[in-house]
């Protein structure tokens, strides 16, 4: 049986947009922050919590596959797959641009997707056209992704 996803975007849920000190001091300590200094708000800590979940990562944001060169190392996680978005023909200015795709990409799997963007009308098309279990947390983005998010993500993929 296939295991569950976890879509992760990186700004706002990992690079928080409030943020203005390191969130630790690990994630400091790179020189890839002297290059992208938003990169020093990053919490190398949610790497091995992240890693430790009962699902695949999926890189779920606009860092395509720089995810994995950049951010996935800070975070001590492999290569991750990466959403390839899709063309679509569809538009509802109501559903954030990345939601059809996601659900495409699930393809029946159940699945947790993490964002800053996520609106209740995501939520909603989600649970009217999705034949899978989904969870869609909205993470602050001033704030990043926190302890309680993650208990809250472990505790629903605990649930399935």
């Amino acid at each position: 049986m296939d295991r569950p996803l976890l879509f992760l975007d990186v700004d706002g849920p990992l690079l928080p947009f409030g943020a203005i000190t390191p969130v630790s001091e690990a994630g400091a300590r790179s020189t890839r922050t002297a290059t992208n200094p938003l990169l020093a708000r990053l919490n190398r800590d949610h790497g091995r919590r992240l890693w430790t979940l009962p699902c695949d990562l999926v890189w779920a944001t606009t860092w395509m596959g720089d995810a994995n060169d950049t951010i996935a190392p800070l975070l001590g996680l492999p290569d991750l797959p990466v959403v390839e978005w899709p063309d679509s023909d569809e538009e509802d200015d109501s559903l954030h641009w990345k939601t059809r795709g996601l659900v495409q990409w699930a393809a029946g799997r159940p699945f947790v997707w993490v964002d800053d963007e996520i609106t209740n009308a995501d939520r909603e098309w989600v649970y009217a056209n999705y034949d899978g279990k989904a969870l869609l947390h909205r993470v602050d983005p001033h704030c990043g992704l926190t302890d309680q998010d993650l208990t809250l993500v472990e505790r629903w993929f605990a649930r399935l």
